[in-house]
């Protein structure tokens, strides 16, 4: 019985912050929506950023999901060239990088994400980098002029090196395509874990209480990396530390 009660407040919470996020989303994306064709990226992010933070907030007074972010001194200072590489286990990641980052970011994402009603407009309207996956050929060398350009406007780029959610305690194939980036516009990568699965599983409606770990490494320069040695040092990294923040869900081993 009481197993049964804690899961039904637990849906209730999670139901209520539902509830309390399409109070936002809809309006933000509506605005950013119809905002984009007036206006620069910095007024469209700090939409974005007041989405990230309605989202996390929310959640965080409504279903007792909080934070800790390890690192902070790794992010650059000095302008530099950065593209951030993190582990990817929900949305939650997504919407509070929006909301934490000391500087504006630009997602590399999916163009099948425009599909998505509101959230899916909503970043299209944000002139983020978008890879259109039936142009093979030549859709790589749109990201790198684009990342080049972004990272002149002195924002980050981030990308999901996994490509998508991964599974709690799982590792998914490391893609070269964030390595690539870096390599060819000389940026830093500066790699980061995160363990959202604990609170937010994948593909679950239900929200649980619990911290969640944010790890930031030292940024790793391109200079002398192949696209391949570059990812296989990210890999490393944020695989040891997932053990670290993360270790009941993985073997002992």
């Amino acid at each position: 019985m009481k197993q049964l009660l804690t899961h039904a407040l637990l849906f209730l919470r999670s139901l209520v912050w539902y509830v309390w996020t399409a109070t936002a989303i809809i309006p933000l994306a509506l605005l950013l929506v119809l905002s984009a064709p007036l206006s620069g990226w910095r007024w469209l992010y700090r939409i974005a950023n007041w989405w990230g933070v309605w989202t996390i907030y929310g959640l965080k007074w409504i279903c007792n999901v909080d934070w800790r972010i390890t690192g902070l001194e790794h992010l650059p200072e000095d302008g530099s060239k950065t593209i951030l590489l993190s582990k990817h286990q929900s949305t939650w990641e997504t919407l509070a990088y929006l909301a934490l980052s000391p500087q504006p970011l630009c997602f590399v994402y999916k163009k099948e994400l425009h599909w998505i009603p509101f959230f899916g407009w909503a970043i299209r309207a944000m002139r983020m980098i978008h890879i259109d996956r039936s142009q093979r050929q030549t859709a790589f060398k749109k990201v790198v002029t684009q990342g080049e350009q972004v990272m002149t406007q002195n924002r980050w780029v981030i990308m999901f090196p996994e490509g998508t959610r991964i599974a709690r305690g799982r590792t998914g194939k490391y893609k070269t395509g964030g390595a690539r980036l870096a390599c060819e516009t000389g940026a830093q990568v500066v790699p980061m874990s995160v363990n959202s699965a604990v609170c937010w599983p994948k593909n679950s409606f239900i929200k649980r209480p619990g911290l969640i770990d944010i790890a930031i490494g030292k940024p790793i320069s391109s200079m002398g990396h192949t696209p391949d040695s570059l990812m296989h040092e990210v890999q490393t990294w944020v695989e040891c530390e997932m053990r670290r923040i993360d270790a009941s869900a993985y073997p002992a081993n």
